[in-house]
């Protein structure tokens, strides 16, 4: 399967990078002595994929960096780099090709330091393959400083060396280096294409692949979540009761209570997956003997491993509530497309008794405060205000209206 195919609904953005995966194939096999590529071409060092969440982002860009390592023998007939099949392609694809590095971060932000290691990393030539790729999943999360230290590497790219940027917006790009880069915009598939590929290529039921993706409003990931993860669905139906639980001020408290415990619950358990694994090959690396005794000067090293395992659940935490306020923000839209009137389709079809409650009992003005309560919550957690004084604030001006 061509690596084209995972950008559901993006065929604007597609042919682009197919474009200029022609080009950087053409330079690459007849001109790879040159310093700069011709001024005509569409391929360029740097590029930035924005779009909403669920739009495909990074698999847009993990597509692009197969292609540009692909050496199927078809592309000397005129075929498309990014065949899917062959070594270049399999492996930047599945993560083990030497000149293809992914980034992402589970933390809060990228740092200089990390930010540096990938900058000394660009001015290699591939060692292999041919391109040297950097795809950098979360570059809205580089901090001042990390993107002061990107820029150079962006204004003068070594040869052969290409970035890929992935952000939801440009806003969340530092100017300097947005104007840097090739900009292509993703937008939100349509959520048929998204019911068809979890059919196609994950396996699922078409009704349950079709009530994921319309649940998600086009976002793959969350579909494919939703879809295959009891877990998820029961998490979601919780969220989704919490409107009809605003109904006094202690419903408010141990809603938004409630809702932040699910949210410590996740990172809780992802912490417990993941970062006992990590403390013990540390330590194990470290020489870490019998009974927990480590030896001298490595307290320093641990403590580091500690800290970053607490930011790690930190931002879990975050990502949970904001997928919950992100459903709800559904809720409510659906609600005030039935006060309208509107023709729309419903996010949340199997919740119609409830939204139909909500949409007599108000009005659209309150509908759409409720929506605007949501949104300040939001932005709230962005400026690290407190998690529970955030949520209490938004369930108490979901209940006023």
């Amino acid at each position: 399967m061509p690596v084209w195919d995972d950008l559901v609904g993006q065929d604007r953005v597609s042919a682009q990078l197919e474009a200029a995966a022609r080009d950087a194939d053409a330079y690459v096999t007849a001109a790879a002595d040159r310093s700069e590529l011709p001024s005509s071409s569409k391929m360029t060092h740097a590029w930035l994929f924005t779009g909403p969440p669920g739009s495909g982002r990074s698999t847009a860009a993990r597509a692009f960096g197969a292609a540009l390592q692909c050496v199927s023998p078809d592309r000397a007939l005129g075929g498309i780099p990014g065949c899917g099949f062959c070594d270049g392609c399999h492996t930047a694809l599945v993560g083990t090709h030497a000149d293809v590095e992914v980034v992402r971060t589970d933390l809060l932000s990228i740092g200089v330091k990390e930010t540096r290691d990938l900058v000394r990393r660009a001015q290699m030539s591939p060692a292999g393959g041919r391109w040297q790729v950097i795809v950098l999943e979360d570059a809205d999360r580089l901090t001042e400083g990390a993107g002061n230290v990107l820029l150079k590497a962006v204004e003068e790219p070594a040869p052969r060396t290409v970035w890929l940027l992935c952000a939801p917006s440009l806003e969340d790009v530092l100017p300097t280096i947005r104007s840097r880069c090739r900009h292509l915009t993703l937008r939100t598939p349509p959520v048929a294409a998204v019911a068809d590929i979890l059919v196609r290529r994950d396996g699922i039921e078409p009704p349950v692949a079709a009530a994921a993706a319309q649940a998600t409003q086009g976002h793959i990931g969350r579909a494919r979540r939703l879809a295959t993860d009891p877990r998820a669905r029961e998490r979601r139906a919780a969220v989704l009761k919490l409107p009809l639980r605003v109904d006094d001020i202690g419903g408010c408290l141990k809603a938004a209570q409630e809702l932040i415990d699910s949210a410590s619950d996740d990172a809780k358990q992802l912490a417990e997956e993941v970062d006992t694994k990590e403390t013990e090959d540390l330590k194990a690396a470290l020489g870490g003997g019998q009974g927990g005794r480590m030896p001298r000067g490595t307290a320093g090293v641990m403590k580091d491993l500690e800290d970053r395992q607490k930011r790690r659940r930190t931002r879990t935490q975050r990502d949970t509530l904001d997928l919950a306020l992100t459903d709800l923000t559904g809720f409510y839209r659906d609600v005030l497309a039935l006060q309208l009137g509107s023709q729309v389709a419903l996010s949340n079809i199997d919740q119609r008794d409830h939204l139909e409650r909500l949409a007599r009992s108000s009005s659209p003005e309150a509908t759409l405060r409720r929506i605007e309560a949501i949104s300040a919550c939001r932005e709230a957690l962005e400026r690290n205000v407190a998690p529970l004084l955030a949520v209490e604030a938004m369930t108490m001006a979901l209940r006023a209206g």
